[in-house]
């Protein structure tokens, strides 16, 4: 037989094989069985970390996707099982519905995984992980900005990682808010009902298949809250709810909304998450042997640890604050003396009395777990110094973050100079699969050693990006540039056609931005300390960057400030009405309404992301490290995360890292700063090009960040650091003494 009759014989074999697999699918999938497949797949947010699966849901209806804020419980809602199996059969999806069922399966199933390896002991006792917000995914608003994110983060990468994790937080049903500009810039917020039947949560229920209601005790009267539960890959998520008969007007609204209402309000919603969380895991079965707090916001829930102890095992108070405190992590956030929550003695009295009276102990001895100064009876009690006192493991969030932290609290130990202050640091990452574009997944796929993605957080394998050829790299680089410009234009016709705006304006937005033109990206919450107006500190040097006619710079905004942050409304007003000044009309946007959808396009899509805190307020910083996975770089004053990461050759620094006593000095030092750094190095550096039209210096800058920084700031490194510095050891594994004290 010849070569060719050989090759027709097994392509005719290959054909039949496929046919036969097709027919086994058709027989497999009835139409309930197709729509029970693709339901249990949008069940569980594994999906969002899962392209291929995302982009299953997406060809079922592109432009319905799109309008469901990319919600596949929303879209299927709209499916009968006939229309899908439709559907299905029109785009020949049976074996992709199939394929991908499986994988979550398997994914659920298996038994070897890194902790299984290097923390074993989590197996039987596993981590309880307690925060305010979670940002899994655009379609589930439960989360304001970057610690929602990164709690996100952190849950995603324990389920990969297989540590035995359990989340707990609060189910807000109206979520953040909807921000919307007006004619003249103005911000204003909008609060929408989540439709619990569109997101994927369920009731949790105890071991005898009952849905769970904790309560929790006040002097006015017992808050009460329903229990649901979200499954996140290998994790569960559960989420703490108000809007539940038996309890008051006021306490139903208590979940309703992230970050809302007075300090009364504060400290209900955190009695209910720290509390009322612990009295959840009780009702579930759990067992922890890890408590982990994130941001003092959930540090009630140690005084509810306590109590469990106390009263299960007959221990003192004393005894079982040694015992829980030994279980317990704490990893602060907020380099902002402001940003921790206090609250007076009448408002602890009022709800944490009738826990006081259970611990068996007096006012004042509550009182000083959140006091500095212990007997000052001036000092009010802050959440911050709970978690610290209560913990024997602390952490900051990045290593700028550790000093500024010990110095901040050093007056807990008195005894010990300012560096032996026991609070480590453990830098914030990202989850590399939620962020990394689809364009770059494959690049990597095919360049990569095969399996990489379970070995993402070692150095060696980002190597690779060097045997990248800089030509492909550029322009999967630009392919996705050119995605965030379509869908900037998209938002930004949306915006002017809801304000009713011009048919001039309107056509305009259409065709805001060049993609040849150098793209900057800013995006972050607008607390006036992030300082989003420094690019207008010297207006002149803007226009001529905008307005150069060989080498021009773009520049696209993005951000909410809190309902109650005047002056960072006040910024974003005066940025988002730079559409009106005809120098740089069409080259600076605001889109709206940032969220998790809108972040992921543009750190896809920029050339360089922006990032000018007044140094050392940024006490980490995660959005710079999406941008790095996808090509981007960074320009940013050396704080946070990108004090230890800027090398001199992986990006650009703002200055040379200096502070001032006075800030209206460090901000016009660093406003000359910036335009120096832009005008010097980024913008030559992007518009240098070669023979090919390829600008080689910036692509070796790109190939330099993501070898460098990729593998270093994943959120896979950052959780494996928690479990073997803090997890393990909290759990009564090998010691460490990085946090121990």
């Amino acid at each position: 037989m010849s070569r060719n009759d050989t090759a027709i014989g097994h392509k005719a074999e290959t054909n039949a094989s496929s046919r036969a697999q097709q027919t086994l699918a058709l027989d497999e999938l009835s139409p309930q069985s197709l729509y029970a497949k693709c339901t249990t797949l949008a069940q569980n947010l594994w999906w969002s970390w899962h392209p291929e699966v995302t982009n299953l849901f997406r060809d079922l209806d592109p432009i319905r996707w799109r309008q469901l804020d990319h919600n596949p419980i929303a879209l299927l809602a709209e499916f009968t099982p006939e229309r899908l199996e439709s559907r299905a059969a029109e785009l020949v999806l049976y074996s992709r519905i199939n394929q991908a069922h499986r994988r979550l399966k398997e994914y659920l199933t298996a038994d070897s995984t890194w902790s299984n390896v290097h923390a074993g002991v989590l197996g039987s006792k596993p981590v309880v992980y307690f925060s305010a917000e979670f940002g899994i995914h655009e379609s589930v608003p439960i989360y304001s900005g970057g610690l929602g994110v990164l709690a996100g983060d952190h849950v995603k990468s324990a389920s990969g990682l297989g540590i035995p994790l359990v989340a707990v937080g609060l189910f807000y049903n109206q979520g953040y808010f909807r921000q919307q500009l007006d004619v003249n810039g103005y911000q204003h917020e909008e609060y929408l009902d989540s439709r619990v039947d569109l997101l994927p949560i369920e009731p949790a229920t105890n071991v005898q298949g009952l849905s769970i209601t904790v309560t929790v005790d006040t002097r006015s009267g017992p808050i009460h809250a329903k229990v649901w539960r979200m499954a996140v890959g290998r994790a569960n998520l559960f989420l703490l709810d108000c809007d539940i008969d038996g309890n008051d007007p006021e306490d139903r609204e208590l979940t309703s909304r992230l970050y809302g209402g007075d300090t009364r309000t504060r400290i209900r919603q955190e009695m209910v998450l720290g509390i009322g969380g612990v009295k959840a895991i009780r009702s579930l079965g759990i067992v922890p042997g890890v408590y982990h707090l994130n941001e003092g916001h959930s540090a009630f829930a140690t005084l509810e640890a306590v109590r469990g102890r106390m009263e299960r095992d007959g221990y003192s108070f004393d005894e079982s604050v040694s015992h829980v405190a030994r279980q317990t992590v704490f990893t602060t956030h907020t380099p902002v003396p402001a940003g921790h929550d206090r609250f007076d003695s009448g408002l602890i009295e009022e709800h944490l009395g009738p826990t006081r009276d259970v611990l068996g102990i007096s006012h004042d001895h509550l009182m000083s777990f959140g006091r500095v100064e212990t007997h000052n009876e001036e000092e009010p009690f802050c959440m911050t110094v709970l978690g610290l006192k209560l913990s024997r493991r602390a952490n900051a969030v990045s290593a700028l973050h550790g000093h500024v932290s010990r110095r901040m609290w050093s007056e807990l130990w008195p005894s010990r100079v300012e560096e032996e202050v026991p609070i480590g640091h453990i830098t914030n990452g990202v989850h590399v699969q939620s962020w990394l574009s689809w364009q770059m997944l494959q690049l990597y796929n095919r360049l990569f050693p095969s399996g990489w993605v379970d070995r993402m957080g070692e150095p060696d394998v980002w190597q690779k990006i060097y045997d990248v050829d800089p030509g492909e790299l550029w322009e999967t680089h630009n392919a996705l540039k050119n995605l965030l410009l379509q869908f900037v234009r998209r938002r930004v016709t949306r915006q002017c056609n809801r304000r009713e705006e011009s048919k001039d304006s309107v056509e305009a937005a259409r065709t805001v931005l060049d993609p040849n033109v150098l793209t900057i990206g800013f995006a972050r919450r607008f607390a006036t300390y992030k300082r989003a107006a420094l690019f207008l500190s010297q207006i002149d040097r803007l226009h001529e960057l905008v307005t150069d006619s060989s080498r021009p710079i773009q520049i696209i905004f993005a951000g909410k400030a809190h309902p109650a942050d005047d002056p960072g409304k006040a910024l974003i007003q005066k940025i988002a009405n730079l559409r009106h000044d005809a120098k740089v009309a069409g080259r600076i946007v605001f889109i709206e309404d940032y969220d998790i959808n809108v972040c992921r396009h543009l750190i896809q899509g920029v050339d360089v992301w922006l990032n000018n805190p007044r140094r050392p307020l940024e006490a980490s910083g995660t959005s710079g490290q999406k941008v790095v996975l996808n090509g981007g770089l960074n320009c940013s004053i050396l704080d946070g995360w990108w004090a230890e990461a800027f090398d001199g050759r992986n990006g650009f620094a703002i200055g040379r890292g200096e502070t001032h006593a006075q800030d209206d000095v460090l901000d016009q030092r660093d406003g000359e700063a910036l335009f120096d750094v832009l005008e010097n190095q980024v913008v030559p550096l992007f518009y240098e090009r070669d023979a090919d039209g390829l600008p080689r210096e910036w692509i070796k800058m790109m190939m330099n960040s993501i070898s460098s920084l990729a593998w270093r700031f994943s959120a896979h490194r950052m959780v494996m650091d928690y479990a073997k510095n803090c997890y393990v050891p909290a759990a009564g594994g090998l010691s460490c003494d990085m946090n121990h004290r």
